[in-house]
């Protein structure tokens, strides 16, 4: 079955999304933390077009492959600080909503290390992602083209 293209949507159906990015962009989050949580999200929703995406603009921004390939396992690896733990428990947490809530120990979790306005950042990071994701499964978007750059 033929799905709709991300180029064949109707214009303006991503203005909302890219209006998030703006004012995520500019909201003095980690940019190499951001993109540790576009990729593991889009792990968690086995979002294909978008784990190429983020994979490659992860590496370009500096990010080792050795990371990427342990974010699955977090849990188990040395390679993440406590504030990367805090914000890869909470983007499970908040993707994963439907499955269980978000616990006040999460959510502690995010106020040791972030203040309030962070958090709120971060949550909207999340559903972003969450959003990219739905849109991109959906739709079937091919993986494995993508180049660094391309929607800048």
């Amino acid at each position: 079955m033929e799905r709709i293209t991300f180029q064949n949507t109707p214009n303006g159906l991503y203005d909302g999304l890219y209006q998030m990015g703006k004012y995520i962009d500019t909201s003095g989050l980690s940019k190499s933390l951001l993109l540790l949580v576009d990729y593991h999200v889009s792990q968690l929703n086995r979002c294909a077009f978008c784990l190429d995406m983020h994979y490659k603009e992860a590496i370009e921004a500096g990010e080792t492959s050795v990371r990427l390939s342990m974010l699955s396992a977090w849990r188990e690896s040395e390679a993440f600080s406590e504030q990367e733990a805090a914000v890869l428990e909470f983007a499970e947490a908040v993707t994963l909503v439907a499955n269980r809530e978000i616990s006040d120990q999460v959510y502690q979790l995010m106020l040791d290390h972030y203040t309030e306005n962070e958090v709120a950042a971060w949550t909207l990071a999340i559903v972003k992602i969450n959003c990219w994701n739905r849109f991109m499964t959906t739709f079937k978007t091919k993986a494995g083209h993508y180049q660094v750059g391309q929607f800048a």
